[in-house]
């Protein structure tokens, strides 16, 4: 079985790629699978310090694998319930590893695809980007990515994307604060290597706690949010002096 997922170091920065051009990256189990253990791989290396996300070929993720669809049956209830969790998990490993990642995002991001393009904590998209959920066109609820959908967007507009399906081109998404950057597709991995090189110029654990910090206070009350930066003020004091 050829490889579909594989990495590439330059310099602090890893790239994780989705390697199934063929299919536009869609995801299947192993795929998945992959993209997760990469995650945790790269998190738990002290050389890396910051990641890209990209996609092989003409897409970046086409979402899910609809051909495995045929044995994700009730029968297989077990089957589906693995696949649920997985891709739950790979989905949260985004914003809960240490490292900042960012997307370098080409041609389709759907489904799935899209919840990773977004996911990540910037996103550079080519010009040529076509995004969407179009998961209701097949009877399918886009269940596991519509809640970062929805913290990204308001509920009007998120809403409108997850129900009617509509495709949205590069300057859309940036138009609604999905994407940090458009640029050709030539700049594109350049681009993304360009943000995630100044990333690991950064003190790492100064870096690991604007992460942890900046997604952790998202989801508190203001009171509790501030708390939170005032612990993580205190503790700033010590990271050079730890090293």
């Amino acid at each position: 079985m050829p490889e579909t997922f594989g990495t590439e170091n330059r310099g602090g920065v890893r790239i994780l790629w989705l390697d199934r051009p063929e299919k536009l990256n869609a995801l299947d189990t192993a795929l998945t699978r992959s993209l997760h253990d990469g995650l945790l791989a790269a998190d738990r290396d002290d050389a890396v310090r910051a990641l890209v996300l990209a996609g092989r070929g003409r897409a970046f993720c086409a979402g899910a694998d609809l051909a495995e669809f045929k044995d994700l049956t009730p029968a297989n209830q077990q089957g589906v319930l693995d696949r649920a969790d997985l891709t739950t998990r790979t989905q949260m490993l985004l914003q809960r590893i240490k490292k900042p990642i960012v997307s370098a995002v080409q041609g389709a991001a759907m489904g799935g695809g899209a919840g990773l393009a977004i996911g990540c904590d910037m996103m550079v998209a080519a010009s040529d980007l076509r995004f969407g959920y179009p998961e209701m066109r097949h009877s399918i609820v886009p269940a596991i990515v519509m809640t970062g959908l929805q913290r990204q967007l308001g509920r009007k507009t998120a809403f409108e994307l997850v129900s009617l399906g509509r495709i949205l081109g590069a300057a859309e998404v940036q138009a609604l604060g999905l994407a940090n950057r458009v640029v050709e597709p030539a700049a594109l991995l350049d681009t993304a290597l360009e943000i995630a090189t100044a990333w690991a110029a950064s003190h790492p654990r100064a870096m690991a706690a604007t992460k942890s910090l900046f997604h952790r206070v998202a989801d508190l009350p203001y009171e509790a949010a501030m708390a939170a930066g005032r612990d993580v003020n205190a503790l700033m004091r010590g990271f050079r002096d730890s090293e």
